[in-house]
């Protein structure tokens, strides 16, 4: 099906008052520099109900559209940083200029698209190319494309700078932005903190950015890359626990991504799996608040250097070591003066081991529990949360796990080279348990 996305406007959309002068230079923290993607991208498709006249629809646009445009108004001053530009990569200059706001109109009914999303064309969505090199000085950390379809129906696509965001930060946001919309109280409204840089300090050495840029560097690869969803329903995930008896209270996240690592990997070659672990979870709340923002995750591994086949259970256990280490203790000492040192050693190891031609690397983000599907402007809660497919010849071997609408299983996004993509659709044990590419109509509903 052919989509033809046709960009309408683009306008600033400023803060709703000033940044006082004490807070006009925000300076970014120690590991801001840790993530390699300069923004942070979602999508948020809303439907109109079926079987209707789009006019009403229609005719509601400008309304929503201004309802959006004067909520993230009131948002961006909570949320100041957000309406700034970037400067030199090291701080936001928080000038008020404001969040770089796009809207577009795409030619076909939103419902006929999200019977088999094209991926490929996800991009279209967003009000900048993803794909671009790091951005410079003066660009926008906030920009926002509100996409109307000739139903009525909506895609938000939101890309924040992945220097001030990460997923858990980007909820926190959305779900800013939508109070602000609902016309919440000023005492429910979430309050964000911005104390990353606080923790973690950084300094005009840039030390941590460069061990980062040396890790990711040996990571990515030029290469033929392919994008596919997989869909794990909870009925399914249940029967996998059942092989992993041997570990207490095994979570649908730890199983299915060692369902995915397993079948991945190939015969008689060692593998590397990294997991992003949001640190929030890991310390205290009177030392790190649960809406805190900036880019509060650290990088953990595990890997198999065996030759012999490794089960379900075996893997579940290596993550769960590998994950279980970041605790209130280990951020202490990341935190502490053996902190460089810890980075230099972790970071260093994984871009030395994930180098080797004789391994094959697979990282993993998740985006389970962070409540993207509570984001409800006041027109209902989204049909389908998307991210993009692979774009460019340069990228990894990535997994992004995600919650389904109801809850009722994990969407898996999973980036790969085209053989290791052919492998993984052609693997029978994998395929009983994972739906290929499954229409979000029908995985927004019930099953």
């Amino acid at each position: 099906m052919k989509v033809e996305v046709e960009i309408m406007s683009r306008e600033d959309i400023r803060p709703s008052y000033p940044t006082p002068a004490h807070l006009k230079t925000f300076k970014l923290s120690l590991l801001d520099h840790l993530i390699p993607s300069p923004y942070a991208p979602i999508i948020l498709f809303y439907t109109s109900p079926n079987n209707t006249d789009p006019t009403y629809y229609l005719s509601q646009v400008p309304k929503k559209l201004e309802l959006l445009k004067q909520s993230l108004s009131e948002t961006l001053p909570q949320f100041y940083p957000l309406g700034g530009k970037i400067k030199e990569n090291l701080s936001i200059e928080c000038n008020d200029e404001g969040a770089n706001f796009v809207q577009a109109k795409v030619k076909c009914p939103l419902d006929k698209f999200l019977v088999q999303p094209q991926l490929n064309i996800l991009h279209k969505f967003l009000p900048i190319d993803v794909a671009s090199e790091e951005p410079n000085s003066g660009t926008y950390v906030t920009n926002i494309q509100v996409n109307i379809f000739s139903c009525g129906g909506i895609a938000i696509g939101v890309c924040i700078s992945h220097r001030i965001v990460d997923g858990a930060a980007l909820s926190t946001f959305l779900k800013g932005w939508t109070e602000r919309a609902k016309g919440c109280n000023q005492n429910q409204l979430i309050k964000p903190n911005f104390i990353a840089s606080s923790l973690f300090p950084s300094s005009n050495n840039p030390w941590f950015r460069d061990l980062s840029l040396c890790m990711w560097g040996s990571l990515l690869k030029q290469g033929n890359w392919v994008t596919k969803r997989f869909l794990f329903r909870n009925s399914d995930i249940a029967t996998l626990k059942g092989q992993t008896l041997g570990i207490e209270n095994s979570t649908r996240l730890e199983i299915v991504s060692a369902m995915l690592w397993k079948s991945l990997m190939g015969a008689q070659r060692a593998s590397l799996v990294t997991h992003l672990v949001n640190l929030r979870r890991r310390m205290d709340e009177a030392l790190c608040p649960e809406h805190a923002m900036g880019n509060l995750v650290w990088l953990v591994a595990a890997e198999n250097v065996s030759d012999d086949e490794m089960g379900l259970e075996e893997l579940v256990g290596k993550l769960r070591s590998a994950i279980s280490k970041v605790d209130g203790a280990f951020v202490k000492e990341l935190r502490g003066d053996k902190g460089r040192s810890i980075m230099e050693e972790s970071l260093g190891g994984i871009g030395e081991m994930g180098s080797k031609t004789e391994v094959d690397y697979f990282g993993f983000s998740s985006w389970c529990n962070l409540g993207f599907y509570e984001a409800d402007f006041g027109w209902g809660k989204p049909t389908w949360v998307s991210g993009v497919g692979a774009v460019g010849s340069v990228f990894m071997n990535l997994i992004i796990p995600m919650d389904t609408r109801l809850g009722d299983g994990i969407e898996v996004w999973v980036t790969l080279e085209e053989e290791h993509m052919t492998l993984l659709e052609a693997d029978p044990e994998f395929l009983t348990y994972a739906t290929l590419d499954p229409s979000p109509l029908e995985i927004s509903s019930k099953f």
